[in-house]
């Protein structure tokens, strides 16, 4: 065995530091040098939006000392700033030891003399991003691994702002966590430097307050104003039949609450699903991306003859959606970009109809979403920015808008089923996207069209936009090193062509070059590092290439723009095997 995994193991089992029931669960493991290692071999990273991993004992584990390293880096870069005085709100999904977890960052908060704002019990994302900015706080942490698998836990940052760090607070917090990640001389270097102190010792002094139902109110009330016709939703309520699954997670109250309080009516959930269950134990996998979670939800709306389908994710950030062809009666599913685009064409069309839609108005997406959101946003004269993969970068574009007054922040959205209607929030909400989408869905009904059809004259007016993605999954430390290894293979040598596709265009994000492949002239991104590989195709193709943030997997994304549904299809799946055959 490794010295170092079989010092840390050890170290583990015998310091005091450590309680007895994960001092047990590591002895139990006595001989099994795989597992040892691999809980051991490194630091659970702290990457750009926190934590993530499985829950167990060891180092490269969701405990309650990784959760306290965490924390008390997080502490000692809010103190340094000298930002203790306006606190931290805490929320935490329905997922295995999420209250607990949560508990322990605001104790720990709390023996750094930082005022914790928790949440009473499960909340969605959103509304802590929510919280946070209505409580003043200077900080927030969720607990939550999302849409990962019932054996994982995680852990994000948002800062003062409402949306997840972003540079310089990104660094700087790292920097106070982890010594092997950025190297620095004030990161936490031994477990027994995380202070303590009880939840009891906590509230007596002042620095832990429960909250609830005061700032559900003001999210809801923040939602409600964002409604564009009440009277469509007045008509239709009746007759549009909704069923929604939270899949085991956060959304159930709220979602149900919002629909209740603006009069939809035929709201239906899926009562497998209905309750929290961090064992997820209808579904392999809790995600609205997978077809597979929606098993129940479709049966249920086949026997009541449902309009839309819904489901949002365990932390309810996420909405998958299916909607019926008023033609075959079929229900068709929808991908991130589908619905993404369909609630930004309502949003802008509906604005611009009762004369509220900005001049100086922007869309904001991401580089790996579709290209369709240009001819969206140039439809109706808003800006168009793209930013890196993740919300944050699009929180963070609001903060920018506020600070310049340069735009008026109208839609954004991600690929990856995230969206976010209005400001009350800096992160995708699956809460607001969900109402806006069932909205629309009064107002097209209205006009004797599902959501489907509205989707089918969405192509027909801006083309027939067709994006993918992929997963490899790379397991373990193997699978860390090819992931780096595919990522400098390709850096070092970019594809001429993928297929029948000529590049156009390089561009890597890691080294902040954007090649022209004609000509050989190198021009900045203009975005921040990351490291991402992007090739602009001909004929308005587009591929993109990057390791996830949060899951040991490299992602492929990739897009054209058919003549026709069928056109695009066939040109997408294609595109997708020569992509794939670029990792080797």
């Amino acid at each position: 065995m490794d010295e170092n995994v079989k010092k840390n193991y050890e170290y583990w089992c015998t310091s005091p530091i450590f309680d007895d029931a994960t001092k047990s669960e590591l002895k139990s493991l006595e001989g099994n040098e795989d597992e040892i290692f691999d809980r051991f071999y490194r630091e659970l990273e702290f990457g750009t939006g926190g934590l993530r991993g499985v829950i167990g004992a060891g180092t490269n584990r969701m405990n309650f000392y990784t959760v306290g390293k965490a924390t008390q880096g997080l502490a000692n870069f809010i103190n340094k700033q000298g930002a203790a005085a306006k606190g931290v709100a805490i929320a935490f999904d329905s997922r295995r030891m999420s209250p607990e977890f949560a508990d322990t960052a605001a104790c720990v908060l709390a023996a750094n003399g930082i005022k914790a704002y928790i949440f009473d019990s499960l909340r969605p994302t959103p509304e802590l991003s929510f919280a946070l900015r209505t409580l003043g706080c200077t900080a927030g942490i969720v607990v939550t691994a999302s849409h990962n698998p019932p054996e994982y836990n995680g852990y994000k940052v948002y800062w003062e702002d409402g949306a997840q760090i972003t540079p310089p607070h990104d660094k700087g917090i790292m920097a106070e966590v982890d010594a092997q990640i950025i190297g620095e001389v004030n990161a936490i270097k031994d477990y027994a430097e995380i202070k303590k102190m009880t939840t009891e010792e906590a509230k007596a002094a002042g620095l832990y307050e429960v909250i609830g139902k005061e700032i559900d109110d003001k999210y809801m009330e923040a939602l409600k104003k964002l409604v564009l016709h009440p009277e469509a939703i007045k008509q239709m309520a009746s007759s549009l039949k909704i069923v929604y699954t939270p899949l085991h997670g956060t959304g159930n109250v709220p979602v149900r609450r919002v629909l209740k309080e603006l009069g939809f009516e035929q709201v239906t959930v899926v009562p497998e699903q209905e309750l929290p269950d961090g064992n997820f134990p209808t579904v392999s996998y809790p995600n609205p991306e997978d077809k597979k979670a929606f098993a129940l939800a479709l049966d249920l709306a086949k026997k009541i003859d449902a309009d839309l389908v819904l489901a949002t994710d365990p932390d309810a950030d996420r909405l998958g959606v299916y909607a019926k062809d008023t033609k075959t009666g079929e229900y068709k599913v929808f991908t991130g970009n589908m619905s993404g685009m369909l609630i930004c064409e309502y949003e802008m069309s509906q604005k611009k109809a009762l004369g509220i839609l900005p001049e100086n108005g922007a869309l904001v997406t991401t580089i790996v979403s579709s290209n369709m959101a240009q001819a969206v946003a140039k439809e109706y004269g808003m800006k168009f920015i793209e930013c890196l993969t993740g919300f944050k970068y699009i929180g963070e574009q609001i903060k920018f808008f506020e600070q310049s007054g340069s735009n008026e922040y109208v839609f954004g959205f991600e690929e990856s089923y995230g969206c976010l209607v209005g400001t009350h929030a800096r992160d995708k909400d699956a809460i607001v996207a969900t109402m806006a989408l069932c909205e629309a869905a009064a107002y097209y009904k209205k006009q004797g069209k599902t959501l489907w059809d509205q989707m089918l004259a969405i192509y027909d007016k801006y083309g027939y936009y067709k994006d993918s993605v992929k997963s490899v999954t790379m397991k373990g430390i193997e699978g860390l090193a090819k992931i780096a290894q595919t990522m400098e293979n390709l850096r070092a040598n970019a594809p001429e062509n993928i297929g029948p596709y000529k590049v156009l265009q390089a561009r890597d994000y890691k080294l902040d070059t954007c090649k022209n492949m004609e000509t050989g002239e190198v021009t900045p991104t203009g975005l921040p590092q990351s490291n991402v590989l992007y090739y602009d195709l001909e004929d308005g193709a587009w591929l993109c290439v990057r390791p996830s943030g949060t899951e040991p997997k490299i992602k492929l994304y990739y897009g054209v723009k058919g003549s026709s549904m069928e056109d695009a299809e066939n040109r997408s799946a294609e595109l997708g095997k020569y992509a794939e055959a670029l990792l080797g």
